[in-house]
Order: structure tokens, then C-alpha cells, then sequence
């Protein structure tokens, strides 16, 4: 962490607009700490020719104050495959440094902390995904980008929460099948039968955040806070999901709040998001449940600065692993169209 940095009267100048973004969720007196290295990164990024990319699940002041884009998996994707930068810093988890670099080989990709992992990155290897090639023949598979480079490999295509339905009956149309594999998140697989006729096969991967949400803890946020509207990511196990009033991915809930507007609102998710999604509507009430992302919140201000100054911690994919990877998320981003419905 670098010391000499100071809070001055220029430091200050410079970051009041910024502030002011995040004032209804960071408290004045922390500003001056996150402001040095807020200051101390947007000066260097257009010297190093870098951009940001910031993951929904980042903390407000890596969030709103140094990413040049913002979004979910499938958002952030399409950005990096879009951006001219040739220095990318992955302000979220390793896979999505990989799928940033699988899809910009010639880039510079960078993780602030290599030890930003995913437990459902680690739940399943290329290995797994040739066993079940070898168990089911013929049968598409469908991907969670919440994996590593060399499962991505093995796949067919890839999906996030956003497109999981589209891409889902995409493939099965271009196979001519009733039965998908989708890999490796369980819960998110089960949603996903519920909105088609196919037959989904699982793995059982879970979300550590996710799956240490329960039906309780929602019939205990309506007990505290009635009238409150209920939003779950369907990374949340199945009685969750039947608790709650709408259930989609991070840009789907976002987008929920954005056209229904409640009066007040839980999202059953990273805890992060809720103040994000706070700062775009301060008019509304955000009851926090606050599980946190371990990994996520290895990401922080002066470990982007740092990974800025020294482009550490590189990330490198395998060529032949990228190629073959590169298909499956191109596939994706070719394919699957999110639906949102806020009926």
C-alpha cells in the first residue's frame, strides 16, 4: 500500500464530483482515504493506456469512481472484446480476467489480486466436462462463464444469468435435442428448467454467497420491513427463489428496480450491489443483506493502483486452451439475447 500519498486541497478538487456519486453510501469521513488512490488511478490510467473494467459485486468506490465500464459477466464480456485499451485491469474474480484475455490475446489483462477465485470456477475442471461428454454423446453443453479457461474449452458455448434461457434453447434448436448439460451452477440450472420445456442435466456447483441464503432469511426480511420487494439472482437455492417476487440476473435486477421503482426493495445477492444499485436510486429504500463475496473483496483501490504501476498480476490463458475457449464465448455473445420480464 503506498504511504505517501496525501489528501490535498487539488486531491480534493479533483474527486468532489466523484464524491458526490457515493455520498448517500460512504460516510465523509472515509472519503479522504479512498480519494488519494481514486485520484492516484484516473491519473494514470490514460498513461498507461488502461481501462477498468468493475464487476456489478465491487465496492462502491471502485465501482462509481475509477471503472470506465461497469456491468455483469456478459456486459463486461462484450467490453472487453470491444475495447481498444491495450492494458485491461479486471476489477472482479480470475475467470473474468481469463475471458478478458481469452477474448483480447494481445492485450495486457491484469488482476489486482490472483487470489481472486470463484468456489464455482473451482467446483468442476476440463476433465469433469470430458467425463460428461463421454456420459451423455451428442448432448450440447452449456457453460457458466463462472469457470476457468480450460472448462470453457471442453464446452460448447457459454452463457451467464442473463442469456442462460436463450442460449440454452439455442443450442438445443441447433442440436435437435430436448436435453441440455448446463455446468456447472446447480441452482441457476434448476431456474432454468423452470422456464423451458427442456431437460436440463446438472453438476452441483454452488455459490458460496448464494447458496448461504435461505427461505427464512426472506420471511424474515418481510417480517422486519413490510411491504419490502423481494429480488433474488438465481445463483440462490430453489425455496429462495419461491420466496421472492422476481428472481434474474445482477442486470436484471437492476433493470427491475430502474422500471418498477418500489419503495423499498432487498436484493438477495453480493452485498456490494445493493449500495450500486443505491446510488442510482437514492429516492428508494435498499434493505441490505449483507453477504459479502470473499474473492470480490480481495479487489481493492490500492491493489488496482499498485497493479496499475507495476501491470501485475499478468494473466496468460494457453493459447490452445484460448482458442477453443474463444469459440464458446464468442458462441455466447452471438447467441444469447437476455429476456427481461418484470411482470
Amino acid at each position: 500500500m503506498r504511504t505517501d500519498l496525501q489528501y490535498t486541497h487539488d486531491v480534493a478538487r479533483r474527486t468532489e464530483h466523484l464524491y458526490a456519486k457515493v455520498a448517500n453510501v460512504i460516510p465523509e469521513v472515509e472519503w479522504p482515504t479512498h480519494a488519494v488512490y481514486v485520484d492516484a488511478i484516473n491519473q494514470l490510467k490514460p498513461q498507461m493506456g488502461a481501462v477498468i473494467l468493475a464487476h456489478n459485486y465491487m465496492t462502491p468506490e471502485i465501482f462509481n469512481c475509477v471503472a470506465d465500464f461497469r456491468g455483469d459477466s456478459l456486459q463486461l464480456a462484450r467490453e472487453a472484446a470491444k475495447t481498444k485499451a491495450g492494458v485491461i485491469v479486471q476489477a472482479g474474480v480470475h475467470f473474468m480476467a481469463e475471458t478478458s484475455k481469452i477474448l483480447c490475446p494481445g492485450k495486457i489483462v491484469l488482476i489486482p489480486d490472483p487470489l481472486a477465485g470463484c468456489s464455482l470456477a473451482a467446483s468442476i475442471t476440463g476433465a469433469d466436462v470430458q467425463l460428461l461428454r463421454e456420459k451423455y454423446p451428442g448432448l450440447p453443453i452449456v457453460t457458466y462463464v463462472n469457470t476457468s479457461a480450460e472448462v470453457k474449452a471442453e464446452s460448447d458455448v457459454c452463457c451467464t444469468s442473463s442469456n442462460a434461457v436463450a442460449v440454452v434453447e439455442t443450442m438445443a434448436r441447433e442440436y435437435g435435442t430436448d436435453r441440455v448439460i448446463m455446468i456447472p451452477d446447480e441452482f441457476l440450472a434448476n431456474w432454468v428448467q423452470g422456464q423451458t420445456q427442456l431437460k436440463i442435466i446438472t453438476w452441483k456447483g454452488h455459490c458460496e454467497v448464494h447458496e448461504r441464503f435461505t427461505a427464512q432469511d426472506i420471511r424474515d426480511f418481510r417480517a422486519a420491513n413490510p411491504g419490502v420487494v423481494v429480488l433474488a439472482h438465481p445463483e440462490c437455492p430453489p425455496e429462495v427463489l419461491a420466496e421472492a417476487d422476481f428472481t434474474g440476473s445482477t442486470s436484471a435486477l437492476i433493470g427491475y428496480v430502474g422500471t418498477k421503482r418500489p419503495k423499498r426493495v432487498v436484493l438477495v445477492t453480493e452485498c456490494s450491489m445493493s449500495d450500486n444499485v443505491a446510488i442510482e436510486y437514492p429516492e428508494i429504500d435498499f434493505i441490505r443483506p449483507c453477504n459479502l463475496c470473499p474473492h470480490m473483496k480481495r479487489i481493492t483501490l490500492p491493489k488496482i493502483l499498485r497493479s496499475l504501476e507495476t501491470l501485475t498480476h499478468r494473466v496468460e490463458v494457453d493459447p490452445a486452451i484460448g482458442i477453443r475457449a474463444k469459440a464458446s464465448i464468442e458462441r455466447m455473445l452471438a447467441v444469447g439475447k437476455p429476456v427481461r420480464s418484470y411482470q
